[in-house]
Order: structure tokens, then sequence, then C-alpha cells
């Protein structure tokens, strides 16, 4: 029999093997998906029994060398501070689609603003910053969103000094998470920008569970191998966990939510699933759980392989 634990890791394994061979299917006969698929089967194991597994598993994955393809990879590429927040938030922005292609648009964008992005941000004129990326389109972002975002950033920073100091306007220790002080910080962000960025600027008070602004968040509070934590005004305990439909079935599989759709209420979910096994720091082994289908170092089989030797205590990995 298989413990509980490993039972969890099977029923997620099967079911992104399943997914793949489906859609393959359903290229040669769209009919195929008709069949029922899998549902959400209740929690399997409490925080008791994942945990020691999670933990293993940071240990594994959570290290600098695995960054690469991730978008944190360009905050890196900086020294100064002003220029890791700003790189970070561009590139956690743009941070949809094919990875080959939010790298090759981040780094397009970076590269357009020289050396010191905050110095060209602070320096260039509007006009002038929208002159630069005119031609740009990452997907649904065209060059026009993209110069009125940086605008408004532009104008917070001017007024602020940072994002850092304009999110802390928001951000109150007595609120449950930092779900306020986001939505405050995009209505702010919208005001300067003179629009409204529903795609890049969404807001938790839509139901949005704002993936990449969440991802932001945790690159500049959380501190570790990975995550440079450049902000030391936010504890770590009020981040949400940065969800998307990959993080949707992970954390659907591991029994730690139940809902089907990966909104914002979903994700305080499997925050508080998290937060009852790492209190101060809940989005610990966001990291290392989104390592799989990411990262070409490690296939689902490895992936997963890695996660049962794991749980069985003997630590081995091949990578």
């Amino acid at each position: 029999m298989l413990g509980p634990v490993r039972w969890a890791l099977f029923v997620l394994l099967y079911r992104h093997y399943r997914r793949e061979v489906l859609f393959r299917l359903k290229i040669e006969d769209p009919g195929v998906l008709r069949e029922s698929f899998p549902r959400a089967a209740p929690a399997p194991f409490g925080g008791e029994a994942l945990a020691p597994v999670l933990e293993r598993l940071y240990g594994q994955y959570n290290n600098f060398g695995y960054i690469h393809p991730d978008p944190l990879e360009f905050v890196y590429h900086y020294v100064d501070k002003p220029d890791r927040e700003l790189s970070g938030f561009i590139a956690s922005a743009l941070a949809y689609g094919r990875v080959r292609q939010i790298l090759q648009s981040v780094s397009a964008v970076l590269d357009a603003m020289g050396p010191s992005p905050s110095r060209f941000l602070l320096e260039t004129p509007s006009a002038s910053i929208r002159k630069v990326f005119e031609s740009f389109r990452h997907r649904f972002t065209s060059g026009d969103m993209l110069s009125c975002l940086l605008t408004g950033v532009r104008e917070l920073i001017l007024e602020y000094g940072s994002l850092e100091s304009c999110f802390q306007t928001g951000f109150r220790r007595t609120d449950s998470s930092i779900l306020p002080a986001l939505a405050g910080f995009v209505e702010k962000l919208e005001w300067a920008s003179g629009r409204k960025l529903p795609m890049l600027l969404p807001s938790p008070e839509g139901g949005s569970a704002c993936k990449r602004l969440n991802l932001f968040l945790r690159w500049m509070v959380r501190k570790d191998n990975v995550d440079p934590g450049i902000w030391q005004s936010i504890p770590e305990s009020f981040l949400i966990v940065p969800l998307d439909t990959h993080m949707h079935r992970i954390a659907t599989a591991l029994g730690l939510t139940s809902r089907k759709q990966a909104d914002v209420r979903c994700a305080v979910e499997i925050t508080a699933a998290f937060r009852s096994i790492r209190p101060a720091d809940p989005v610990r082994y966001d990291f290392a759980l989104t390592r799989l289908g990411i990262n070409a170092g490690t296939p689902s089989s490895d992936f997963f392989t890695s996660l049962l030797q794991l749980e069985g205590g003997n630590g081995k990995s091949k990578h």
C-alpha cells in the first residue's frame, strides 16, 4: 500500500501525464475529451505529513542553480536596489506566456533601458519612453501599455522615493495578509499611469489571484538562496502564494485546496494551508514546487522520482 504522501505524489504525476496525453489525443480526435477527467480528491494528508517532504524539496531545489529560466534571473543582473526593484517589477509584469518569449521580451525592455533601468526611467521624458517602446509587443501587452505602466512607476518613485515606500503606505500589520496593501498599490499605479491596465495590473478586489504581482512581492520580500529580498519593511508571513493554473494543479493534487478556480479565494486557501506548516513563511515552497515543467533540468519523471526519494527520507537525487 502507498503511504499518504506517496499516494498524493502519484495522483499529481498521473494527472500531469494524463493532461499531456489527452491534449495530444485532442489534436487527433477532439471528441476524446468528452470522457470524464479526474476530479480533485479530498485532502490526502495534513500538514504534519506534508511538512518534511516539502522541507526536503526546498533543500533540494531551492538554490540559485535552478533559477534559470525563471524571469527572476533578471533581478540578479543588477547590484543597486532601485535597479533590482524596477527590473523585478518589469520581469514579473511580463511573466505570462511561453518561457522563451518571456525571457526575450523582458530582455528587450531592459536592454533598451541601458545599464541602469532606474536612471533611464527617471531621466527619460514620457514622450521618449513611448518612442523607445512603440514597436514593443509581448502577447497582449503593447508598447503603449508598457509605456503607460513605466510612466506610472516613475511617478510613484518620484513621489514616494521607491516602490517599496509606496507599497508600505497601504500596508497594515493588523491586516490578515498583504492583499489590502496590494489593492491600494494597484490603485495608485493605475492613477499614476493615467489608465486602467487590467492585464498588467489586476486587483485582488476584482477576484484575481494576481499571480505576477504576488510573484514580484515574493521576490522583493523573501530572502534566501533564490529570492533576493531587497525590501525590509514587509514581513514574509503576510505574503500570498503566486497562483496560476500550474500551481493550482499541484496544490489540488496535494490536497491543499478543493476550489475549482485559480482565483484570489483559492490563493488565500492554499496560502493558509502552507501557513499551517510554516506560519512565518507561507510561500517558502513556491519556487521549489513550481520547478515542475519550468526547468529543463527537471523533467516530470525526474521531479517526482526525487519527491518520492525525499519522502522516503534518503535524501538522494540525481541533480
